[in-house]
């Protein structure tokens, strides 16, 4: 079966070996963030729907998952804001019912957490990922560009009243963009709100793609060690930027389908494709080059090395990175 909606397994830095499920057509979000590795949004919006048939996405998750991978998490991620699918809860029951083996993982900008529905169709996920980087309005907006009715108080709000009725883990992400959100006053209201959420890790992550705005620049691991010094070391980690690479799981045919999968998704060298899915640099080097020559990637220089992505209608070149 060709897949449109799951994508995977890829080797996650959070999550280990993680099979992504894409809900949400390419790049429809709540949020616009200067920092997303997908890119820019295209469609904004809070409004919840179905615009992705679940019964195409269940197909291919019981033609995935009735083979038994090794997998770490099947997790609701991909190219935009999950819990905008009216499907989310019926496709999570699913996967429990059915295949109750795997711990399911749902990142999510936490946007919708205001909305009891989306905080009752999350219950049964075993650990929800929410993402919080200020909370201060004015650089909430200029991080997340959010849609304009979206107040990070009130997100804030619901990432508490969540946390009250959830059993499962909460791990919060921070990601940290130096001269942005490093502040002391920045800090130390984030702690504060930290502290009201009560989740089970707080994880500091930074830029490690390609980025819509080219101001936007990693955090050192100086920097990194300063922001969890001031939020606190308990339950503060800095993710791992650079997982060990897993043995290979691909199916012999499919390693093309499932590169292609993973550059629609997110940019990314051959060093960040190794490491997703165990294939030596040859086998990706060939692959890469047949899909480039195809007309269906294109290769552009970043200071981190030379990044592969998929080309979409109407999008203009992949901007370059710079100075992270």
């Amino acid at each position: 079966m060709r897949r449109k909606h799951i994508f995977g397994p890829v080797q996650s830095h959070r999550l280990g070996r993680s099979l992504g499920i894409d809900l949400i057509p390419y790049k429809t979000c709540s949020y616009n963030c200067v920092y997303c590795e997908c890119g820019e949004t295209t469609i904004q919006t809070i409004e919840r729907s179905i615009i992705i048939p679940e019964n195409e996405v269940m197909e291919e998750l019981r033609s995935t998952l009735s083979t038994s991978p090794q997998l770490d998490s099947v997790t609701f991620a991909g190219s935009g804001e999950p819990t905008l699918s009216l499907s989310l809860g019926n496709v999570i029951a699913m996967v429990k019912e059915e295949f109750p083996q795997y711990i399911i993982s749902v990142l999510t900008n936490g946007s919708l957490l205001t909305r009891s529905d989306v905080r009752e169709e999350l219950m049964r996920a075993d650990r929800v990922i929410p993402t919080l980087t200020s909370a201060r309005q004015e650089t909430f907006e200029r991080i997340h560009r959010p849609h304009p009715s979206l107040s990070i108080d009130a997100i804030i709000a619901g990432m508490e009243e969540f946390r009250r009725e959830y059993r499962g883990g909460i791990w919060l992400e921070i990601f940290i963009i130096p001269g942005v959100n490093t502040s002391e006053e920045e800090l130390i209201s984030l702690r504060d709100a930290i502290t009201r959420i009560n989740p089970d890790r707080v994880q500091l992550n930074t830029l490690d793609r390609p980025a819509p705005e080219s101001w936007v620049q990693a955090a050192s691991e100086a920097e990194l060690n300063m922001v969890r010094e001031i939020l606190g070391r308990e339950k503060v980690e800095i993710v791992n930027l650079s997982p060990s690479a897993p043995k290979s799981g691909t199916v012999p045919g499919e390693e093309k389908e499932m590169i292609s999968a993973m550059l629609s998704r997110r940019p990314s060298t051959i060093e960040d494709i190794i490491t997703a899915t165990g294939m030596s640099g040859g086998e990706v080097a060939k692959i890469l080059r047949d899909l480039e020559n195809a007309g269906e990637i294109r290769s552009y220089r970043g200071t981190r090395g030379t990044f592969y992505s998929s080309s979409l209608p109407d999008e203009g070149d992949p901007k370059e990175e710079e100075n992270h």
